[in-house]
């Protein structure tokens, strides 16, 4: 086997474009998907029966189904409602319902973390349960998951290399398509296999200076992901 990247580095503004709308994917609903997976996992803690048991089934049902399934179910389940959207709004939509479920499970820990004296101190000065929440307990329960965080956001990249089965032009889709025109599988997938790797490193090290910047202790400790 005579191998040839020529014909696939000609490509090259597709795959910069595929790994920026991938970048995007993963920065939008790493965001959406921190916050959904936040307020689960203080529903999950609440004294609420229904709020618990709620956000119990929405956590067990993503996790123990696969993503692909997740997609098409989203996917298809809007066009059979009569919503039209585009396949970047689909995956960001499906992107965020899974890793929601998974950040409120890392999310849970964290705050189970916190000792129970903070929580009682909290009530004893009169704060509510959303400002126990704010001022007690989110800082120091994200500090304590930021590796498991920052691992689940980095997956959630990778996983987005399933969007391209819903027609998301992501660097995955992209790279179905060069191999298809140049007829080099192995050379296409090869260099997108270092372009992931690539955003890996990169989204680390984002994870890694935002964790310095708003944990100081970290900085103090010389703690790295």
């Amino acid at each position: 086997m005579v191998l040839d990247f020529t014909a696939i580095f000609s490509q090259w503004q597709l795959l910069i474009d595929g790994a920026l709308l991938t970048a995007k994917l993963a920065m939008v609903t790493t965001v959406t998907g921190f916050l959904i997976g936040t307020l689960c996992a203080i529903a999950r803690r609440s004294q609420s029966v229904f709020c618990a048991r709620v956000a119990a089934i929405y956590v067990e049902s993503i996790r123990n189904t696969p993503f692909l399934v997740q997609i098409f179910l989203v996917y298809f389940g809007l066009s059979s409602l009569g919503f039209s959207f585009t396949a970047f709004t689909v995956s960001v939509i499906a992107l965020t319902i899974n890793v929601g479920a998974y950040t409120a499970e890392i999310m849970r820990a964290g705050f189970e973390s916190i000792h129970k004296g903070q929580w009682e101190a909290a009530e004893t000065l009169g704060l509510s349960k959303w400002q126990q929440y704010w001022h007690v307990a989110l800082r120091p329960a994200i500090e304590r998951v930021y590796p498991s965080l920052t691992s689940q956001f980095i997956l959630l990249m990778l996983a987005s290399s399933v969007t391209s089965q819903i027609s998301a032009e992501e660097l995955t889709a992209t790279a179905n398509f060069i191999q298809s025109e140049t007829y080099r599988p192995f050379e296409t997938f090869f260099i997108v296999a270092g372009i992931y790797i690539a955003l890996s490193m990169l989204m680390r090290l984002i994870f890694w200076l935002f964790g310095l910047a708003i944990f100081p202790r970290r900085r103090r400790l010389g703690t790295t992901i």
